[in-house]
Order: C-alpha cells, then sequence, then structure tokens
C-alpha cells in the first residue's frame, strides 16, 4: 500500500513539474523588466501611453477576435477592468474599424488598441494570445503568461504586483 501511494505522489509531481517546466518554456521569451513602451490610439482615437498606469499595478492584455480562448476570458478581463487600470490589444484583428466593429457585436467596452500587423505585440515578445502581462506601480512587468488565464489567477497577480514595490 505504501509503495501505491509514493508512486502516485512521484507521478503527480512529476506532472506538475512538466507542467511548469512547460509553461516556462513556451512563455520563455515573453517581455520582462521594464514593459516595452505603447504610444499608439484606441480604437476611439483617444491617445495612450504605458505611462498613464504609473503609480498602480496594472494589466496589459493581448487577444484577437478570431481566438476562442480570448473569448472565454473576456467576462474575467471585464471584470477586472472595474477594480484596476487594464488596456487591451487586439493583436492581428483587422484595423481600427474592424475591431471597432468587432467590438460592438460582442459587446467590448473596455479601451482597445488595435495592433494589426503585431508590431507591439512582437516587443512584448508574444507568439500566440492570450497574452497577459502584469505591470507593478512603477511600470516593470511583474508576471507574464500566454494562453487561458483565471481571473482570481489575473487578481492575485495584480495584488502581488501591488505590494511588490
Amino acid at each position: 500500500m505504501k509503495k501505491g501511494i509514493t508512486n502516485r505522489f512521484l507521478f503527480y509531481l512529476f506532472l506538475v513539474v512538466a507542467f511548469f517546466s512547460a509553461r516556462a518554456f513556451v512563455d520563455r521569451e515573453l517581455a520582462g523588466g521594464t514593459a516595452p513602451e505603447i504610444q499608439s490610439a484606441t480604437v476611439d482615437g483617444k491617445a495612450f501611453e504605458l505611462s498613464q498606469f504609473e503609480g498602480k499595478p496594472a494589466l496589459i492584455y493581448f487577444w484577437a477576435s478570431w481566438c476562442s480562448i480570448c473569448k472565454a476570458m473576456r467576462h474575467s478581463i471585464d471584470a477586472i477592468a472595474d477594480d484596476y487600470p487594464v488596456m487591451t490589444l487586439a493583436l492581428q484583428s483587422g484595423d481600427a474599424a474592424e475591431v471597432k466593429r468587432f467590438m460592438k457585436t460582442q459587446r467590448i467596452s473596455i479601451p482597445v488598441v488595435p495592433d494589426p500587423d503585431g508590431v507591439i505585440g512582437r516587443r512584448f515578445g508574444i507568439h500566440g494570445v492570450p497574452a497577459a502581462f502584469v505591470l507593478g506601480p512603477d511600470g516593470a512587468i511583474r508576471f507574464a503568461t500566454t494562453d487561458y488565464t483565471s481571473e482570481p489567477g489575473l487578481r492575485v497577480r495584480l495584488w502581488l504586483a501591488g505590494i511588490m514595490g
């Protein structure tokens, strides 16, 4: 009986290590340290600079209109935007007019910067969406991840970014 429990524990430990190793490999090229500057305009034509978020933890979220995982995260991002500064970027989803039409049909109301050619995304080291970057009050990237991330997972990272300085 004891051997079975030990083998099961080792198996689950292996799965956990394998999962986090795979995540680290996938996310290895994501930007870290000081966030790359974003100087652009939202789909509504309002100027946006990353420096607007200095002094508080914030979320930079890359998504795409064609991404089903992004759609699954939409409500979480909306809820987080009620409590934290959030800027979303529509990666390779068309120009401002196309993204604005998509936003209207999907009832997306949070600010969106279009990134039709993926130029901003490449500066952040993104190879796929969704991608989330949690910034500390100093504008430094504290956490970066790709793929689905839960609302509680993002909230914990934002909270930690706020107390990390």
